[in-house]
């Protein structure tokens, strides 16, 4: 279909996600070996794992060129912050042969363009679409100039492309000029993609495309979201953990002003009104019967979320150090780490207008796909009966990697017959979070007559992560058995020590704990590189050294010797530092992407300060220098206020704080005054960014606050004693 001013596609191929890890193999080796080896190997393959696209959606439907001569993106990831859009226009720049100011990137609609089977998250962003978006971008490239050429009558290969202007034979035609003269498209089976010297945009500091409307207060995100004769919305959540709805008496609540119905479903109660106001005061009048299974205490989860209680799986095995620490001379130390929250800045909510046979969603959310067809079933419809426009998030952090508030908004639409606001308050948000487990380590090692490890053991005990997730099959947990998101950054990455084994004690929570930015990669890095510490100090060695000698010399050891050598020589390690101040180091791999950091830390009237952090990362090729320094930048400060202030506390049945202020977390005067970054590229293709950045940071704060107090710091959030 051609109008005047784009190029669309009638059809609506389909798209398949390829993990680019072979589990089948797994299984078969595991079906020969026995459960546990595979499982092993499975675990192996997770923690390498390459994320990519298989697309079959043609190059039209992902881009839309317009007759001004600029080309719109139909992103199927969405932008919360990362700097995605950005980044994915200067892939698409770079093969289109335009400029990035021709380029914008929107979110695609799920009706009619690409729609994406997995989510946004986990760091596949960039890494996920780069060998796909060159391709389609290329393609689309070859397209036009094949247009022009059969416009002109002359051969393709005699046609030069610049800024969208394709030029052969003393004449000119602008790619948005040639899509009004096509009707027809032809996609070109084979295209050449640009080699690395040869990039003009790719590699280049971009500022952020999305900047502008951020900076003017556009409407952009769901929260903003208004349409015509739209009403409000509130829903009534549970206040303790634990607990399922049974029913409500909805008397009052129907009589008070502005409210036009009240809605009774088997599973949940709510409100519409005409104010958002009159909606959540009705709300509070309605009077809810809980089934509650237990009231909880603190001290209930902490004696349950203990190495040795619950299930254990041996995720990673290399010699017998199970045997060699049943030797003399062994090292041990246990951490922990608290429930976190998500504590975004735009609660979850959507706008939602059901009609007759059709259904509208304009929403904050990670995953389209599945927010589309959680409505389609709770509807009954089609899912090509199902709309999710996906607006810029307000912080996603993995809380969005399930939308369920969306079928809310859609119910009572459907019930009043009118577009619905529905949005959590913030109260609601903190109680009704998806939490960051708490976690237990235990670790156990024993040093060789040279001083490095002869053998080490990691034990982790944590709630579920992955699983429980709609979007981790239900086959996961029988196939991996331990929660590949609970124990991510817990295998031991200095794989030339002889001996070493890691193992995820599982532990079911009465609460729901689910994606949080980074998984594990947080908590376990603090527990690992913190005994690293106390290993290498134990050795009387210096700390970087005894990891570089610990490292395993393949292509991922190269890497992560790379970052740890850069950061270490940037931030002057071994030399002095300013009086009243000490270094402390941390590594870790990530998402196929290793970062070291070094964390320059004072104490300042009984409280830890720090002044500055290093940091040295590895992610493949940079696609935006500025891009991938500002997702550093972020998560060390994400990771410093997880680090020093943020915990959540369980009391009567009762989550809490709930709300901003009572939760502490990093303000500006707690973010260091420089952050560094050293950005390394030691793969010919990008690995991920937004998340392995923020492993390292607490234990390098740990470890400085070590050297400055002889207090070794074992629970998160760092305090002083």
């Amino acid at each position: 279909m051609k109008d005047n001013n784009s190029v669309n596609i009638k059809s609506k191929p389909r798209r398949r996600f390829l993990i680019k890890a072979s589990i089948g193999t797994a299984v078969i080796l595991g079906a020969w070996a026995g459960i546990a080896p595979m499982r092993r190997i499975v675990a192996k393959k997770i923690n390498e794992i390459d994320l990519e696209y298989e697309n079959s959606y043609k190059p039209i439907t992902w881009f839309e060129v317009k007759a001004d001569n600029t080309i719109v993106l139909h992103s199927p990831k969405v932008e919360m912050g990362q700097g995605v859009f950005t980044g994915m226009a200067q892939i698409a720049a770079e093969e289109l042969e335009v400029s990035i100011a021709q380029v914008q990137v929107v979110n695609a609609v799920s009706l009619d363009r690409p729609v994406d089977k997995f989510a946004t998250g986990g760091s596949t962003s960039i890494a996920g679409l780069w060998d796909v978006l060159r391709e389609l971008a290329a393609q689309m490239r070859e397209m036009l100039r094949n247009s022009a050429a059969n416009i002109w009558n002359v051969p393709a290969e005699s046609l030069t492309i610049k800024n969208g202007v394709v030029t052969g034979k003393g004449q000119q035609l602008t790619y948005g000029q040639i899509v009004q003269k096509t009707t027809e498209w032809e996609v070109p089976k084979e295209v050449k993609l640009k080699d690395k010297k040869e990039y003009k945009v790719i590699g280049k500091a971009i500022p952020r495309i999305d900047l502008k409307p951020k900076v003017m207060g556009e409407p952009i995100f769901g929260l903003d979201v208004s349409m015509p004769g739209m009403l409000y919305g509130a829903v009534v959540r549970p206040d303790k953990i634990d607990a399922t709805f049974k029913s409500a008496d909805t008397s009052q609540a129907e009589k008070m002003p502005g409210v036009v119905k009240v809605v009774l479903e088997k599973d949940f109660v709510g409100v519409v009104a005409k104010t958002y106001v009159q909606a959540h005061n009705a709300k509070k009048a309605i009077k809810v019967q809980w089934k509650v299974n237990r009231v909880w205490q603190q001290k209930d989860i902490e004696d349950m979320l203990k190495v040795g209680e619950g299930t254990d799986f041996v995720i990673q095995k290399k010699g017998s150090a199970k045997r060699a620490l049943r030797e003399d001379g062994v090292i041990e130390a246990s951490f922990s780490t608290p429930i976190g929250a998500h504590a975004h800045l735009e609660p979850n909510g959507a706008v939602a207008l059901v009609e007759k046979n059709k259904a509208t969603i304009k929403i904050s959310t990670q995953v389209v796909n599945m927010t589309r067809e959680e409505v389609a079933k709770r509807l009954e419809l089609n899912t090509n009966q199902v709309e999710v426009q996906a607006t810029f998030l307000g912080g996603g952090f993995g809380r969005r990697l399930h939308t369920p508030n969306a079928v809310q908004a859609a119910v009572l639409s459907k019930a009043v017959g009118k577009p619905v606001h529905v949005f959590f308050d913030r109260q609601e948000e903190f109680q009704n979070d998806t939490f960051r487990p708490p976690t237990h380590h235990v670790l156990r090692a024993t040093l060789n007559k040279k001083g490095l490890i002869h053998a080490i053991e990691h034990n982790v005990s944590s709630g579920d992560v992955a699983f429980g997730s709609p979007l981790t099959p239900g086959y996961a947990e029988i196939l991996a058995g331990a929660d590949f998101g609970a124990w991510r950054g817990g295998m031991i990455q200095y794989e030339a020590i002889p001996n070493f084994r890691a193992v995820s004690w599982r532990v079911k929570l009465p609460f729901a704990t689910s994606w949080w930015r980074s998984l594990g990669l947080l908590a376990n890095t603090f527990a690992i590189e913190s005994f690293i510490d106390e290993l290498a100090l134990k050795a009387g060695k210096d700390p970087v050294q005894f990891r570089l000698a610990q490292i395993q010399n393949d292509e991922r050891g190269q890497r992560l010797k790379g970052v740890i050598e850069a950061a270490a020589k940037k931030a002057n390690w071994g030399k002095p530092v300013p009086k009243g101040r000490a270094l402390g180091f941390a590594a870790s791999t990530d998402a196929n992407t290793p970062v070291a950091q070094v964390a320059e830390v004072s104490i300042d009237n009984g409280r830890i300060k720090v002044h500055k952090v290093t940091c040295a990362i590895d992610p493949g090729i940079v696609v935006n220098p500025d891009g991938v320094r500002a997702q550093c930048e972020g998560a060390i400060i994400m990771g410093i206020s997880a680090s020093m202030f943020e915990k959540m506390e369980i009391k009567d049945g009762a989550v809490g704080p709930t709300i901003y202020g009572a939760y502490e977390m990093a303000l500006m005067r707690d973010a260091p005054k420089e952050i560094d970054v050293v950005l390394l590229e030691g793969s010919s293709k990008p690995s991920g960014v937004g998340e392995p950045p923020l492993g390292p940071i607490g234990a390098a704060i740990a470890n400085a606050v070590y050297q400055l107090t002889n207090q070794r710091l074992r629970s998160l959030p760092l305090t002083l004693a």
